[in-house]
């Protein structure tokens, strides 16, 4: 059952929002970045295609992209949620967050190329043949079509090739100047967003007599008043810690082990207590695992050691999104 918010169809909003931010980025990208012809030294013709002709071609490819699979990427969205049952829901923000980071810096750059190639020949495809009604199954396409084809598809592999040196080097931008200037912050976020959800989900834990996922199903309609207070109580703790980290107060480290404690503490009643109690519960074990490792890595390992296996839980939390919505996608009816 799709998500609403007022009405408004969850997916079908972010597909639009998609339709939208990602033409802007591509163009953000490419003037940002210190791109340049490998094959030219001439500054006018630089300018035409690497400012101009590669972003409108990329973005016109994704437009098409998002439009032609908007059904099916709206089905994915509303699948995807219980194919990640495995993250708490108050987590999985956060995880998806991160996941698209992560997708936005390795994944998206060298996939756009091959987008663009097949979207330009999809194209070209639709527009000879869309006078054809019928389609039997020894029905082959026209050489004219494969001839328009392959013209359609020659400007999206040029714009390819002129870029193709700047790929590793577009990642790297990504990761250095954008990823890592962040990565402090994110961090604090992380940490501050981790440990208030943990106190909220333990309060949660006591207030439903063991159990402390209060988006599972069997959570009566009536108990939904209390919860949003719950909701607004974790938002404050989360500025509340945000601001002590922030600020470099010592005792924010006495929070960070607290939470790190509670989620502990709750993952494991969790487990074995909705087990018993509900057939159909989710233990969601996974996820805490995940959460509990990333909290862990600020509060028991040295500086180095932290950041290390701060990021490896932040990659292993991205890839599970990623690879699951890759999935969800390509399995989908």
């Amino acid at each position: 059952m799709p998500k609403e918010i007022k009405g408004i169809i969850v997916s079908r909003l972010i597909i639009l929002l998609s339709i939208i931010l990602v033409p802007i980025a591509i163009f953000l990208i490419f003037s940002l970045t210190s791109f340049n012809l490998w094959y030219s030294n001439d500054v006018e013709l630089e300018f035409w295609i690497i400012r101009i002709l590669c972003p409108s071609v990329f973005s016109i490819s994704w437009l098409f992209f998002l439009l032609l699979f908007a059904g099916r990427f709206s089905n994915t969205i509303d699948d995807f949620d219980h194919k990640i049952s495995v993250v708490p829901s108050r987590l999985k923000f956060f995880y998806g967050i991160n996941a698209i980071y992560i997708l936005f810096i390795f994944v998206f750059p060298f996939i756009t190329p091959i987008v663009s190639i097949l979207s330009f020949a999809s194209f070209a495809w639709r527009l000879t043949t869309f006078k054809k009604d019928n389609w039997e199954s020894d029905s082959k396409v026209s050489a004219l079509t494969k001839i328009i084809m392959v013209v359609a598809s020659i400007l999206p592999i040029f714009c390819t090739i002129s870029i193709v040196p700047h790929f590793f080097a577009l990642s790297s931008f990504l990761w250095e100047d954008i990823w890592i200037p962040i990565l402090p912050y994110l961090f604090i976020i992380s940490y501050s967003l981790f440990t208030a959800l943990a106190f909220g989900s333990l309060i949660i834990l006591f207030y439903n007599s063991g159990i402390s996922e209060y988006e599972q199903i069997f959570i009566e309609p009536s108990q939904k008043q209390i919860l949003w207070y719950i909701k607004f109580l974790e938002l404050i703790l989360f500025v509340f810690f945000f601001l002590l980290d922030y600020f470099e107060f010592d005792v924010i480290d006495f929070f960070y082990i607290a939470g790190f404690i509670a989620i502990i503490f709750t993952s494991i009643v969790n487990f074995f207590r909705g087990k018993s109690k509900y057939k159909g519960f989710k233990s969601h074990f996974f996820g805490y695992l995940i959460a509990a490792v990333f909290i862990s890595s600020n509060v028991i390992f040295t500086a180095e050691i932290s950041e290390i296996v701060g990021i490896v839980s932040l990659i292993i939390s991205a890839m599970l999104y990623i690879f699951v919505l890759f999935y969800t996608f390509l399995t989908i009816e």
